[in-house]
């Protein structure tokens, strides 16, 4: 692949348009643009997330491909009709969920995003992805979409979660866990 960003500003997008990727243009607030933006955004959370693991942690190998993942997704919105995410990314995800749930104990409480840093850049990550979530059911209901990046991104927000518990636990933080006496003045 040759240099394609060698000028970064075009101008093109001034009247509130961008270019898909398959050349056609579309308003900057649409749901395809926010889907994508969205995902982006997402991406970035778990790029955070992945700087605060120490360097040989494979919970950073596993996000650094999920990475890859979410750009796949990306690139399936920029390109209307094409499909990068199946079934086998979604069995994927499922297996690793299942194996860092294992151990875990059982909940019994709801649990307040936090416990220590990285646990909480995941709850962080969750957060935008149920947003990503929510904005590509949007898009499904307006344009045909492939079905697996929404599955993608469900199963993605609860691997976050297990692993914001799993990540609060090995660094020796304690989950924080919502009492609703404590809601009241």
């Amino acid at each position: 692949m040759g240099n394609r960003l060698s000028k970064i500003y075009t101008r093109t997008g001034d009247d509130g348009t961008t270019g898909l990727a398959d050349g056609n243009r579309v308003v900057k607030n649409a749901l395809r643009v926010e889907a994508m933006g969205t995902v982006d955004e997402l991406n970035c959370h778990i790029g955070m997330l992945v700087e605060t693991l120490p360097a040989d942690d494979a919970l950073g190998e596993l996000f650094r491909r999920i990475q890859h993942h979410l750009f796949d997704i990306g690139g399936e919105f920029a390109i209307p009709g094409s499909v990068m995410i199946g079934e086998k990314h979604i069995s994927w995800l499922e297996q690793v969920l299942d194996e860092h749930n294992e151990d875990l104990p059982p909940l019994k409480n709801f649990i307040l995003p936090g416990g220590s840093p990285s646990a909480a850049q995941c709850h962080l990550a969750r957060a935008v992805c149920r947003r990503a979530e929510r904005i590509v059911v949007g898009l499904s209901q307006e344009e045909e979409i492939n079905a697996g990046a929404r599955q993608y991104l469900n199963r993605l927000s609860d691997l976050l979660f297990v692993v914001s518990r799993v990540l609060a636990r090995r660094e020796g933080a304690k989950e924080i866990l919502w009492e609703q006496k404590k809601s009241g003045l």
